[in-house]
């Protein structure tokens, strides 16, 4: 359903969905939770994203499918998980973020809270689903008399878990985290600044040694003499002295000279980019982060390549989402023995 569209076909679901084999089926007929229950008994892992009760209510729920697959590991996604007092409430990621203290803090100190361009909560909760489960598998796998079990993950909690001192420091110190820009509040420089030719630079010197050679590499080494420079605390609390020197020196050089100067003395720097830059870039493409499909659909097509890189199963994109059932007849004949008859009176029938 999300945009941007070519030939009316959503290229999230293209890049989101690649690999993946689907399948229709309609929980809401008796036929169709028979065939589920029978696809769970052949399964490692269930991943379901339905509000609280809703498998529940189709005799799906973990008490069910555990009796019929003891071993089965069972993901459950919902907007504030399985229990508390809004775990009915709907939950989309934009309510997650809100709520996770991470958009509070983001944005700087006179303007109002900031969004991320990005469906962050989802796309963070799915690294955590994906690291809980293969957890939870290799609990069931390796411990005596392992079984299967529920993890039960929120939107909201993984990015809650990524703020990681503000609780302790709100606890201990009344210390309430609050919007500061670009910088970073526990260290300095960290910022972003403008170049001499209009672009945009990322800098980072947050530890003591690499700020001291930052110095050196600008050829500015009486900043270390200065006191209000002297050492992190010293340079947080002048923090706003420190980005002036910084600006000043970056806004009269191009950002090529700066990386060209600063790189090989040491500097932690880097240009801000965007898709086009993205894909100009070498390093990208010599650690194949940038592929190139052909898809029935699109044609040919560059998306995003395998992340990470494993050294003896490094992985392929075989190809991109697939249409809507694309897969009923492959994986109902193969899993379940299923004839090519059965299967076209079940998608007639709407049960697929």
């Amino acid at each position: 359903n999300w945009g941007p569209f070519v030939n009316d076909i959503s290229l999230w679901w293209k890049v989101h969905s690649r690999n993946k084999k689907s399948i229709t089926l309609n929980l809401n007929s008796d036929e169709g939770r028979d065939i589920f229950k029978l696809l769970a008994c052949q399964s490692d892992v269930v991943i379901e994203g339905f509000r609280p009760g809703v498998m529940e209510r189709w005799e799906l729920g973990p008490t069910e499918l555990h009796d019929l697959n003891p071993g089965l590991v069972i993901l459950r996604y919902s907007g504030f998980g399985q229990s508390g007092p809004y775990k009915d409430r709907p939950g989309f990621g934009t309510i997650a973020e809100c709520m996770s203290g991470y958009v509070g803090m983001t944005g700087f100190q006179n303007s109002p809270p900031v969004l991320p361009p990005v469906p962050l909560a989802d796309e963070i909760a799915g690294v955590f689903g994906a690291m809980s489960g293969m957890m939870a598998l290799y609990h069931r796998d390796t411990v005596e008399q392992g079984t299967g079990q529920v993890v039960d993950l929120s939107l909201f909690e993984p990015l809650f878990r990524l703020c990681i001192p503000h609780i302790t420091m709100y606890d201990q110190l009344q210390i309430n985290r609050e919007r500061v820009g670009n910088d970073f509040p526990d260290a300095a420089p960290r910022s972003l600044y403008k170049t001499g030719d209009d672009k945009w630079l990322g800098l980072s010197a947050t530890s003591q040694r690499t700020f001291e050679s930052l110095a050196g590499a600008m050829g500015m080494p009486q900043l270390l003499d200065r006191a209000e420079f002297r050492d992190n605390p010293s340079r947080l609390e002048n923090r706003d002295a420190l980005n002036d020197e910084l600006n000043g020196w970056i806004g009269d050089r191009n950002l090529d000279d700066i990386m060209e100067q600063l790189i090989p003395a040491g500097g932690v720097v880097g240009p801000v980019y965007d898709a086009k830059q993205i894909m100009e870039d070498p390093h990208y493409h010599a650690r194949n982060d940038i592929v190139e499909l052909d898809d029935p659909d699109l044609g040919k097509t560059k998306l995003l390549g395998i992340v990470p890189k494993f050294s003896d199963t490094p992985g392929k994109v075989e190809h991109t989402g697939p249409s809507l059932g694309e897969h009923n007849y492959v994986i109902y004949e193969s899993w379940l023995d299923m004839g090519e008859d059965q299967i076209s009176d079940l998608i007639e029938k709407g049960v697929f």
